[in-house]
């Protein structure tokens, strides 16, 4: 990656990612959730601050979440007097999208997968496992090809508690035993292993079309406590998602010499 002085932002489902590339090397990176969006200003005045007297600092952001986009917007120009440079609209995206329709296609999950092939040059899988859970896939050529949404740990636990009379509201975590031997257990073990279970026949799913067995990195919030002892992982990348925003920042003014 180019030497960049770099403020990236992820506007989620849940929350704001922000994270600082000097040099072109990951520095800081945080989580706001939006129920404390009050907190915008601080943290993003403190993220600047890294890089604002640096040469050419910049600042790139990609969203699935456009209701919040504006607010971001103000709260940067107030900060740093500067414009966010969005991916999918002043930046390019950094690789070839092959779904049907690549404009409604998620921009985190070809930012992950776009962030994975750089560091992998191969086919490869990425799970995103945040407020959705999302599985892609991308060919040798760094092309992406699609993949699966489904709902979250914890969109799982509410939809459960909220859709039954009797079943209790569980916090997620990683079940404690073989088998469950409480309502809540059960719960977990039942939201547990169905995301686990949907990871590997996913994966079989893709090295059976792809004739080779890819590598698989994991991201979002909720990786650490669904996958850690996955022996399907090639490696759990939390920041992955702003290493793609860095790259679809890099290749689009490289390729406009901008």
């Amino acid at each position: 990656m180019a030497d960049i002085n770099l403020l990236t932002l992820n506007v989620g489902n849940s929350r704001l990612g922000v994270a600082v590339f000097i040099a072109g090397e990951l520095q800081y990176s945080n989580r706001i959730p939006h129920t404390q969006r009050a907190d915008w200003p601080g943290i993003l005045a403190e993220a600047w601050a890294r890089i604002a007297n640096l040469e050419d600092p910049a600042i790139a952001a990609a969203s699935v979440n456009p209701p919040l986009n504006e607010p971001l917007e103000q709260a940067i120009h107030s900060i740093a007097g500067k414009k966010i440079e969005w991916v999918g609209k002043d930046l390019d995206l950094p690789v070839k999208v092959l779904t049907e329709s690549p404009s409604t296609t998620g921009v985190d999950r070809v930012l992950n997968i776009a962030a994975a092939y750089e560091q992998m040059q191969k086919a490869c899988i990425v799970v995103d496992a945040g407020t959705a859970i999302t599985i892609d896939v991308c060919n040798d050529a760094g092309e992406f090809l699609g993949g699966a949404i489904a709902p979250g740990a914890s969109l799982q636990l509410a939809s459960l508690h909220r859709h039954t009379a009797q079943l209790p509201l569980v916090p997620f975590e990683t079940p404690t035993d073989p088998i469950a031997r409480s309502t809540d257990q059960a719960i977990l073990h039942g939201v547990y292993h169905g995301i686990r279970g949907m990871l590997k026949e996913l994966v079989e799913l893709y090295a059976t079309h792809l004739g080779h067995w890819p590598d698989v990195i994991a991201t979002g919030g909720d990786s650490p406590k669904l996958f850690a002892d996955s022996e399907l992982l090639h490696a759990i990348s939390p920041d992955l998602i702003f290493y793609g925003i860095a790259n679809a920042y890099t290749e689009h003014h490289i390729k406009h010499d901008s």
